[in-house]
């Protein structure tokens, strides 16, 4: 998939109902197990548009989380910022996997994001230190083919 046919809006639009699902409240044990939905799409749209969803992009997606969240401004930023620099590093590699693979090395860069949120929460001493933590890369890692699939055929379908 080209960056041509990937519009600027068509990730805007997809930025802000994850932005939404972010801050709409769940019940307690659901919102523990919340995927991280704007970082799964800043990893899909640096592999479908790198040119479009760039370093800048995710560091900006990071930001809005920092914001939202009231977390120290920038955490959540670095954290993305080093998952799409990964993501565009194996971008070409990734994309010909077939998509139990890319599960696989979605489970891992959101493990590496998670990994690093729990190393800076440590250094400013708010750390979380339940296995309750590590819910949102398994409900992530489980959500990614049903996201590739669902915008695949969306991006196929607006050509």
């Amino acid at each position: 998939m080209s960056d041509g046919r990937i519009s600027r809006a068509r990730v805007t639009f997809t930025v802000i109902l994850a932005i939404i699902f972010t801050v709409l409240p769940l019940p307690e044990p659901i919102d523990a197990a919340r995927p991280d939905l704007l970082l799964l799409l800043v990893i899909y749209w640096s592999l479908s548009a790198p040119r479009i969803a760039g370093l800048l992009f995710a560091w900006f997606c990071g930001l809005a989380i920092d914001v939202l969240k009231g977390i120290i401004l920038g955490q959540h930023a670095l954290a993305f910022l080093v998952v799409a620099y990964f993501t565009h590093k194996f971008q070409l590699r990734i994309r010909i996997f077939p998509l139990s693979q890319q599960t696989l090395t979605v489970f891992a860069f959101l493990f590496l994001y998670q990994f690093i949120v729990f190393w800076l929460d440590g250094i400013v001493g708010q750390p979380v230190t339940t296995w309750m933590r590590w819910m949102p890369v398994i409900s992530g890692a489980i959500l990614w083919p049903i996201l590739v699939a669902g915008l695949d055929t969306w991006n196929r379908r607006n050509r």
